[in-house]
């Protein structure tokens, strides 16, 4: 069940989020923090990549050693860098979402009570006036 759109207290909660004023991905950063960690992730893995085509093409080991340290660790790190950047700003876009769909709810949660306890104190009064018109 939708609430009504014209309800004043979601009209209220509506205006009070456009005060929070809060910047979208759009308008910051954020999405570029986004797309590098992405960009980061594809490099590293790139880099891995390079590394193991670098020492496979040697049965020496002493030869593969430099190719594991530039390609496999430094890959590894900035793999590790772009998964952190991208979860970061991932958690952070969902727990707003999330926290302003809680105030949403709670709120909504709220007229209902209000309404109900309306609706109560409605049937007590009718209840009381019925009871003093009958004695």
């Amino acid at each position: 069940m939708e609430p009504n759109p014209t309800n004043p207290r979601i009209e209220q909660f509506r205006s009070e989020v456009a005060d929070l004023d809060i910047k979208t991905p759009a308008d910051s950063g954020e999405r570029t923090y986004l797309l590098v960690g992405i960009v980061l992730m594809v490099i590293g893995g790139g880099l891995i990549f390079a590394g193991y085509w670098g020492a496979s093409g040697t049965g020496v080991l002493a030869e593969q050693i430099p190719y594991v340290l530039s390609g496999g660790f430094l890959g590894l790190g900035v793999m590790l860098v772009g998964a952190a950047m991208f979860v970061r700003y991932s958690l952070s876009r969902y727990l707003r979402y999330w926290l302003i769909r809680t105030i949403y709810e709670e709120r909504t949660q709220a007229d209902k009570v209000v309404e109900s306890l309306g609706s109560i104190e409605a049937l007590l009064r009718e209840t009381a006036r019925s009871r003093a018109d009958a004695e």
